[in-house]
């Protein structure tokens, strides 16, 4: 196989052999029985399901796999990913089917679970993937606690993928789902590392057979963004069936008979302690560093368990020190419930025990219940120290340096005579530059059709809402104020319009959140008799997450305007006009309902006037492509390219700046020159949507033929 590179404790990177596998491909990341593979955590997720089927093959079981969820970072990405290993995955018996939205995906995952209680199902049973993020988690607590209530087959399994975003990078909020989790019964695997992804993922699998528990996967933004060589092959992962639990009368599995009470009873008194089994047999929950001079502890996982090994690096600790110390250190894999026996017997004969995991504690609650009662327990610090002070931090992001300063505070308080040295290899490892106040505001692609669909009239407000055009909220003279959740757009005015004298807001909505979920906000708003415009953004993609088709939209898996017009119509929406930068393009027979009108873009304003004017829920479709989705288009000859190009004449440009205004296209740029600021066109950035020549500057040249 090809060698491997390691990283050494000071970051350098060394061969571990010089041998390479010449003939390897980056197909067999996905083809490949055993050896190493090359994956990232995308690619690992994908991987994922083909072990499992291997495995039951390997075992005699005749099973099939099922995966649907919601697109969403860190996941964005994973239904792409899915659609690309198609045909391997049907190899497999593994079927992809893409949610509307997240609660109904997690439902049809449920419903894999219920095939053989059927007649006529076709395996021994089917495995189950849900994947969402974290607002995805939220919305869909009632469907994952009906579904992990009822359980999985004994021959199925569910994971629970949540795709987390610690520090709302890209996000409305920061999220952290096992609290979400644990409110519906799911026990939850935190990973550390691509290898993990593999590892537990099967493990999860043979522990929600085994329990009858849907199992929760923490998959974080830093590792699923991540790549690396992992090992496979059928040894790896061995599952020891626990001979310390006897299952109840009826088992653990799903069934016909679901009383509201038996169920959580058995969840709880059952199936609960079925996983602290299946953990402890299969020492999941592991000793990693382990003094001689047990003194201190710390307890970690996932990401934070690296965060960790990078602190007491640069802190000077490596192994050797730390057992001097009297450190040890103990990795959790099952974050909630944690296994009791191993957690107590690291925890004997400690003095002081530290938890260091992200956000909000999880672990450390749990301790410090099973070492209450404790005659001889250890002092326990995390979140906050036993004084009382801040200590790991609980929002945003977790960051190996913000674990370093948490343990040099701490141990410098257990071993003072460390105190010097802890403090100045921290403090050499700060950054040298100073922190700027320069800040620099994402923006809007060159061409992106919200250049111009968000603008609203002279003495009107719009309301932003999930997706790109929520970019809108940091242009004042949009005037959009803060989005909601995803599909609850528009739904606050509900309880803001009786109680002010503003008479009609202008509401935006992507068509993935109208597909999604947001058309039951027009709903509520029909039946409210409130006032307001939507206005749908009909693009065509899912552009945040990488251009995806929307589901559910037509037979075809594309968005059809007509098709919406028809929708808003039969909801009750009373005017309805379409706007595009080609409203020529509808046949008469394209099935618009009776009374639409259609505009072009440079009519907006126009048509926004009048339609604040009308009482009740009017809309605008606004349908113009995706410019980064017709981008990649041109490139692969699917979309029209038109032979134009726009140059601007710096020798007659003013630098008024108007093209800008009109157009807020960020190819449209600054240059300075000898007669002072001008503007140019960038054209490796542009996108060819013209809003620019709205400025009507006798600078700009229009250039048929020309090639960059």
């Amino acid at each position: 196989m090809a060698a491997s590179l390691c990283a050494t404790r000071r970051g350098r990177m060394t061969l571990e052999s010089a041998r390479f596998d010449e003939n390897y491909a980056l197909s067999d990341r996905y083809t490949l029985e055993s050896g190493r593979v090359y994956l990232n955590g995308i690619q690992a997720l994908v991987r994922l399901p083909m072990l499992q089927r291997q495995r039951d093959l390997a075992a005699g079981l005749n099973t099939a796999g099922f995966i649907s969820g919601y697109r969403g970072s860190p996941l964005g990405t994973y239904d792409m990913a899915l659609w690309q290993a198609k045909s391997l995955l049907e190899q497999h018996q593994i079927r992809f089917e893409p949610g509307i939205n997240e609660d109904l995906a997690a439902t049809a995952v449920w419903g894999s679970q219920q095939v053989n209680l059927l007649e006529g199902g076709r395996y021994d049973g089917v495995f189950g993937i849900w994947y969402g993020k974290g607002p995805g988690v939220d919305r869909s607590c009632d469907a994952l606690k009906h579904g992990n209530y009822a359980g999985t087959s004994p021959h199925g399994g569910v994971l629970v993928l949540t795709g987390d975003d610690p520090s709302a990078r890209s996000s409305s909020i920061a999220h952290q789902s096992e609290h979400a989790l644990i409110h519906c019964g799911i026990p939850i695997l935190n990973p550390s590392t691509i290898q993990e992804y593999l590892d537990l993922g099967l493990y999860g699998w043979a522990l929600s057979r085994f329990s009858g528990c849907w199992i929760g996967f923490k998959c974080l933004t830093d590792t699923v963004d991540s790549s690396r060589s992992v090992a496979l092959g059928p040894e790896r992962v061995r599952v020891v069936i626990p001979d310390d639990f006897e299952p109840p009368e009826g088992g653990l599995n799903i069934g016909w008979a679901n009383l509201p009470l038996a169920v959580e009873r058995r969840l709880f008194q059952h199936r609960l302690k079925a996983v602290e089994a299946f953990v402890r047999a299969n020492g999941l929950d592991r000793v990693v560093l382990d003094s001689p001079k047990r003194r201190l502890g710390i307890v970690t996982t996932g990401k934070a368990y690296l965060d960790v090994r990078q602190a007491l690096d640069e802190l000077g600790l490596d192994e050797s020190a730390a057992a001097d110390l009297g450190l040890s250190l103990y990795k959790v894999a099952m974050t909630w419930p944690l296994e009791p026996e191993g957690a107590r017997r690291f925890a004997a004969g400690l003095e002081d025990l530290l938890v260091i995991e992200e956000k909000r504690p999880i672990i450390e609650e749990q301790l410090a219940r099973l070492l209450y009662n404790l005659e001889d327990r250890p002092r326990l610090a995390g979140k906050i120290d036993e004084q009382g002070n801040f200590l790991v931090p609980a929002e945003g992001e977790l960051t190996p340096s913000e674990v370093a300063e948490a343990l040099r505070t701490w141990l410098e308080r257990r071993a003072p005579e460390l105190a010097g040295r802890l403090r100045s290899r921290v403090y050499s490892q700060a950054p040298a530059s100073p922190a700027t106040s320069l800040m620099r505001l994402p923006a809007f692609c060159s061409g992106c059709p919200h250049n111009s669909s968000t603008v609203v009239p002279e003495g009107s407000i719009a309301m932003g809402g999930i997706g790109c055009h929520g970019m809108a909220v940091w242009l004042p003279e949009r005037r959009t104020l803060a989005v909601t959740q995803m599909g609850g757009e528009g739904a606050n005015w509900i309880g803001q319009a009786p109680f002010t004298d503003t008479p009609h807001i202008f509401q935006n909505m992507g068509d993935g959140t109208y597909f999604h979920s947001g058309l039951l906000a027009i709903r509520a708003a029909v039946t409210a008799k409130v006032n307001i415009t939507y206005k749908v953004l009909a693009n065509g993609s899912v552009a945040m997450t990488g251009g995806q088709p929307i589901e559910g939209v037509s037979m075809e898996g594309e968005v059809t305007v007509p098709e919406i017009a028809r929708q808003l119509d039969a909801e009750g929406v009373g005017r309805i006009a379409v706007v595009s930068n080609e409203p020529d393009k509808y046949p008469r027979n394209a099935g618009f309902p009776k009374g639409v009108t259609f505009h072009h873009r440079d009519e907006l304003d126009r048509v926004q006037v009048e339609l604040r004017s009308l009482p009740g829920v009017t809309a605008i479709v606004y349908d113009q492509i995706c410019a980064a989705e017709a981008r990649r288009l041109r490139k692969r000859g699917e979309f029209p390219d038109p032979d134009r190009r726009i140059v601007i004449n710096e020798l007659v440009c003013e630098g008024c700046g108007d093209c800008s205004v009109q157009s807020n296209c960020i190819s449209v740029e600054p240059v300075e020159t000898e007669f002072g600021r001008k503007r140019r066109i960038n054209q490796s950035s542009c996108n060819k949507d013209y809003s620019c020549l709205k400025g009507y500057c006798p600078s700009f040249v229009s250039v048929l033929g020309g090639r960059v």
